[in-house]
């Protein structure tokens, strides 16, 4: 007697193995059998033909550190097949961290991450964090230590390079944080402080990295036409480090990206990255549309020059000009004034149109009414196109990653359709992938890329983390004008062998577990 047995599916196992006929049975939270148990009994049996039993997918970069316990954010995954959450992105978030520090932060990086939980907001560490989440949501997480945070900690928001001093406190607070469960340590070097940081400061506190085994993940400097920059200095960091290292959100010309990553795989680098199959993206109204210079010393700094009329009048008249084609291209999707939450859901000339502002005048207004809290989609521009993003996609070093921002009336819908779409656009309708390449881009290869040990396989003696998919009805719902639509298609979702999703609908159990790098739990 099992606990649960799927009987007549097709077990699509995650390693690229095209779908083979099998039952899967489970007992407590493991996998115990795969193949034909016609012989054997389980305590609940549930008729899975025509389906696809698939690992549970791990979203490679997402931003749900303040919500992965809210039943929205639960449903937007669990509908997708989406399991595991990997938090801690861009190199901002709240562990490990004081309460001044995690406060700069979340003012700073709130529009992306949410508000820093009560239980969390007078300091935490790696290991607070994971066990706030362990056993509170249906969704695993598993934490990358934020290296842009741990800055903070240490610097402030100074644009100072770091003396031996400070190096040795930062390298110190990584080897605790990977100690404490880290998968790796992330950074955001276009976002405040992590800017900041030269090379030889991330490879520094890469090295703690390289050996416990981890991963760098990176928001890197620049993308689109300017990737090659950005994938100088990963390159440079993996050399110094010998890190493993993966880049966030990939996008641009698919000849030369595809190159960079070629490149450097055949130098010997272990270099992967995640995409996501839109051509938006979302992130901090400020980040996108104010210069460097007005961030340079954190939030408290940059409302100030906001506030003084020599400042705006220098924005107006040598920097918005200079990115008009930026702020043609945002949408406001999310602004935490209420005076200004009628924005939200409006392109930016359309706003100012309404407030009779000039564009650049409303990004000012909506970042200090807003204490940074405004949040922005835009269009990339047009080096990055749909045969670009699904040449990435085929990549052999890609996984997937929703970016998924959850805030706001507007979010991009990223959150709600990326696994979706991905299964039922990119596999079903175009054929990018074969089924058993799609639970290796969305399970199997980040499993193993972040070290989450006993997951992302069907297999006995496994975690039992399974989506059970109907491979011609998965679907994305989720539009820009309506993004937060659940997508269809994925019926049952088990984590750590409990029904998580019954036929669409959220069972109430929260087994998720706080994972820790390399632990098979």
């Amino acid at each position: 007697m099992f606990d649960v047995v799927l009987r007549g599916g097709w077990v699509v196992d995650g390693t690229g193995a095209p779908p083979f006929r099998a039952d899967v049975a489970v007992a407590g939270e493991r996998i115990a059998a795969v193949g034909r148990l016609d012989a054997v009994a389980g305590a609940s049996e549930v008729d899975v033909s025509g389906r696809y039993v698939m690992p549970g997918f791990v979203d490679a970069h997402v931003h749900a550190d303040a919500l992965a316990d809210s039943e929205e954010v639960q449903l937007a995954a669990l509908r997708q097949g989406v399991t595991t959450l990997v938090l801690g992105q861009d190199g901002l978030s709240f562990a490990p961290a004081s309460a001044p520090t995690i406060a700069a932060v979340s003012r700073y990086f709130g529009p992306v991450n949410g508000p820093c939980p009560a239980a969390l907001a007078e300091g935490c560490t790696v290991a607070d964090l994971l066990a706030h989440y362990d056993r509170a949501t249906a969704l695993n997480v598993a934490y990358l230590a934020p290296a842009g945070t741990i800055r903070a900690e240490v610097m402030g928001f100074s644009d100072a390079a770091a003396d031996a001093g400070q190096l040795a406190a930062m390298r110190g607070m990584v080897e605790r944080a990977l100690a404490d469960g880290a998968v790796g340590l992330s950074t955001g070097l276009e976002y405040v402080p992590g800017r900041f940081a030269d090379a030889a400061e991330v490879a520094a506190l890469c090295a703690p990295v390289a050996s416990a085994g981890g991963v760098y993940v990176t928001h890197m400097r620049g993308y689109e036409a300017d990737a090659w920059r950005g994938m100088a200095e990963v390159a440079e960091i993996a050399r110094r480090s010998a890190v493993a290292t993966h880049v966030s959100h990939y996008h641009g010309p698919a000849n030369m990206l595809t190159g960079l990553v070629d490149g450097a795989r055949g130098e010997g680098l272990d270099v992967t990255f995640d995409a996501y199959p839109y051509l938006r993206g979302s992130s901090i109204l400020a980040m996108v549309a104010l210069p460097a210079d007005v961030q340079r010393r954190g939030p408290e700094d940059t409302l100030a020059q906001l506030a003084d009329p020599e400042v705006r009048n220098r924005l107006a008249r040598e920097w918005f000009p200079a990115i008009d084609d930026v702020l043609d291209r945002i949408t406001l999707s999310y602004v935490g004034a209420d005076a200004w939450a009628w924005a939200e859901g409006l392109p930016l000339r359309e706003a100012a149109g309404k407030a009779s502002l000039a564009a650049g005048e409303l990004v000012c207004e909506l970042v200090s009414a807003s204490a940074l809290g405004a949040g922005c989609v835009f269009a990339q521009p047009p080096t990055n196109t749909e045969a670009d993003m699904r040449t990435l996609l085929r990549h052999e070093a890609h996984m997937a990653g929703s970016d998924g921002i959850l805030l706001g009336s507007r979010p991009h819908p990223r959150g709600w359709g990326t696994f979706a779409r991905l299964l039922g656009r990119h596999t079903r309708e175009l054929a990018d992938w074969s089924w058993g390449e799609a639970a290796l881009h969305l399970a199997g290869h980040p499993a193993r890329r972040f070290g989450l040990a006993g997951r992302g396989i069907v297999r006995s003696g496994l975690v039992a983390d399974l989506a059970v998919v109907d491979p011609a009805g998965v679907t994305d719902r989720a539009e820009y004008a309506d993004p937060r639509r659940p997508a269809d298609g994925v019926d049952h979702v088990l984590v750590g062998g409990q029904f998580v999703l019954r036929d669409r609908a959220l069972t109430g159990a929260r087994p998720g577990r706080g994972l820790r790098r390399g632990e098979d739990a």
